[in-house]
């Protein structure tokens, strides 16, 4: 797969792995993307063919959140959930993260920022595992293919929804 330009995966520690993406939609619109669970559900979806029946979000500290996917095909299902440690709205959520199947051992803490730019929001999340086999062996399972095809979903969504609510254009 090609990744667009503005798309990286990195491990920057034996526990990191952190992936960026730029999106041109103002910071609050992509902060309510990642948080809102009738947006999420419709681009954190990974590769195509799968759909969110479940996507619960309790935005506050301490509140709580469940995904779990669904490939259509065969009805397999994944689930994962985790709890909220710090929120800033419109700039920062850390929360839990633990997969119901455990492809990966024990948990991991995301931090996700995101920093307003000139016409872009930068969203950076860094995944910080409990040992370095957990970051390996999440590398390895395809999360970056499914992580930039959400995303390339997200951004054709974001211009989307901007398009539909700018102000009706005439001539005359």
């Amino acid at each position: 797969m090609i990744y667009p330009d503005n798309f990286s995966v990195t491990t920057p520690s034996d526990l990191e792995i952190e992936v960026t993406r730029d999106f041109h939609a103002p910071r609050a619109l992509v902060f309510d993307a990642f948080t809102r669970p009738e947006l999420v559900r419709q681009w954190l979806l990974g590769p195509d063919g799968w759909s969110m029946p479940v996507c619960e979000i309790d935005l506050r500290v301490g509140g709580k959140y469940r995904y779990v996917w669904r490939r259509d095909s065969d009805g397999t299902q994944m689930g994962m959930g985790g709890e909220f440690h710090e929120i800033s709205v419109p700039e920062k959520t850390v929360a839990t993260e633990r997969f119901d199947q455990s492809w990966y051992p024990g948990g991991a803490l995301d931090t996700t920022l995101f920093v307003a730019g000139d016409a872009l929001t930068h969203v950076t999340i860094n995944v910080r595992y409990e040992s370095r086999e957990a970051r390996d062996a999440a590398r390895a399972s395809g999360m970056e293919q499914g992580m930039a095809t959400g995303y390339d979903r997200l951004a054709d969504l974001l211009a989307a929804w901007q398009l539909a609510r700018s102000p009706a254009k005439c001539n005359g």
